[in-house]
């Protein structure tokens, strides 16, 4: 259930009761469930009936259970109030990449999690919810979609199952599935695919069952699709026993939040914007305190990347030595050229840049400046020589020239080996 707090005031003699804030049941021994029905795609109309049988259950165990199609209840505050939660009938993208985060912390940190029918239709571009799922829909007959079916059950020792009939025959929506973690899942029921048309998944054809996963439980049956399946005993007693599972017999473990392990989403979703294209060899970029970007390519350009406009334009082309002068390999590209930039640590105070590059002409010798930048302007007259490192420019390679500050203000050079790989019979390291 919701609770709600209310004060009373006092305005021009007349008393008014407002309420303050909603919140959610306060963690403690009482097992609480998050009852999840929101749809993005297809929805089904045995919802409501789903809610009426969860909530049953619920009343009979002593759980606590809100229900909601809010998704910004996925947040770390709210679902560490729970033990367990349910999406119930879900379809598409339904979480945020925020939410989703705060829900694999949910789980990392100990929560559960149960999946109903169309939970399986869920979030397809979330790898990490398709392990804790277990597997994607793929697709049900169709003409008509609900058909009658037989279920083997596997397992007998899993509280959902302990007491199902070996063969269970029913009227439902059977769906085929896809990237099915089978290294993960312990199924509980199979789907007999000789008793209907339209499986697709062969002899083992799974259709609940229930997993460990990054450190939580979770849940998943493929039935619920029809209003009827809500009032069959044997269905129902599934999702009890699902519950028992979950919620550890009624006695479910605080949640600890101190396990989590993962606190960054997967490279997938981040999102790519493209800046700048066509570069040639762009080599380190630094940030302007107004965001502006400004990046070097190693042949000796300088650019600009405006966010506000948009655009890249190119500031002035450093003066760089970049051919080999080995007899046999004269004129060959080398490694050397303009290889690092770096802002000061005062940079929005004296306007500072540093760039390490190879210094033009015969002497073979890379060089470590300081240039005034002027809002738009990258003015040469400003160049100053802070360090000279000698170099060999006869023959390839392994040239280094990055560079940094550290957060006490120096600045570190890195140079790389420049050794010939075949100079010795050893690894060039000195």
């Amino acid at each position: 259930m919701l609770f709600a707090t209310f004060k009373l005031f006092k305005v021009f003699g007349v008393f008014l009761i407002l309420p303050l804030t909603l919140f959610f049941p306060q963690q403690d021994d009482t097992p609480k469930v998050l009852i999840f029905s929101k749809t993005a795609g297809f929805r089904h109309d045995a919802i409501p009936e789903g809610i009426v049988a969860l909530k049953k259950i619920a009343t009979e165990r002593g759980y606590e259970v809100v229900t909601s199609e809010d998704s910004n209840h996925f947040n770390e505050n709210n679902l560490s109030k729970f033990h367990a939660v349910v999406f119930l009938n879900t379809t598409g993208d339904v979480l945020t990449k925020a939410q989703q985060n705060d829900f694999e912390r949910f789980i990392q940190a100990g929560g559960s999690y149960m999946g109903v029918h169309s939970a399986t239709d869920t979030e397809y571009s979330w790898p990490w919810y398709n392990q804790l799922v277990g597997a994607y829909f793929a697709g049900h007959p169709n003409n008509p979609n609900v058909r009658n079916a037989n279920l083997h059950v596997k397992n007998h020792a899993h509280p959902s199952t302990a007491e199902m009939p070996d063969t269970i025959n029913v009227d439902d929506e059977f769906y085929n599935f896809r990237s099915i973690q089978e290294n993960l899942i312990k199924v509980l029921v199979n789907l007999d695919e000789t008793s209907y048309q339209g499986g697709k998944n062969g002899a083992n054809h799974p259709m609940s069952w229930f997993h460990e996963f990054d450190g939580g439980k979770a849940f998943y049956t493929g039935l619920g699709h029809t209003k009827e399946m809500y009032t069959n005993p044997i269905f129902v007693n599934h999702l009890d026993g699902a519950l028992q599972y979950l919620l550890n017999n009624g006695k479910p473990k605080a949640l600890d939040y101190a396990k989590q392990i993962k606190t960054v989403p997967e490279n997938n979703r981040f999102t790519r914007t493209i800046l700048s294209e066509e570069l040639n060899e762009p080599v380190e970029l630094a940030v302007l305190p107004d965001e502006r970007v400004l990046f070097i390519e190693r042949k000796g350009e300088v650019k600009l990347f405006d966010p506000k406009s948009g655009q890249t334009h190119l500031l002035y082309s450093v003066p760089i030595s970049h051919k080999y002068k080995n007899k046999d390999n004269g004129g060959d590209e080398a490694e050397d050229g303009l290889l690092g930039l770096a802002i000061d640590p005062n940079f929005a105070k004296n306007g500072y840049i540093y760039m390490y590059h190879s210094l033009e002409g015969e002497r073979p010798v890379n060089v470590l400046t300081r240039w005034n930048f002027n809002e738009k302007q990258l003015d040469p007259a400003t160049m100053k020589t802070i360090l000279e490192v000698p170099v060999q420019r006869d023959y390839c390679c392994h040239t280094g020239g990055s560079i940094a500050f550290d957060k006490n203000g120096y600045l570190y050079l890195s140079t790389g080996d420049n050794s010939s790989p075949r100079a010795t019979a050893y690894a060039p390291i000195r």
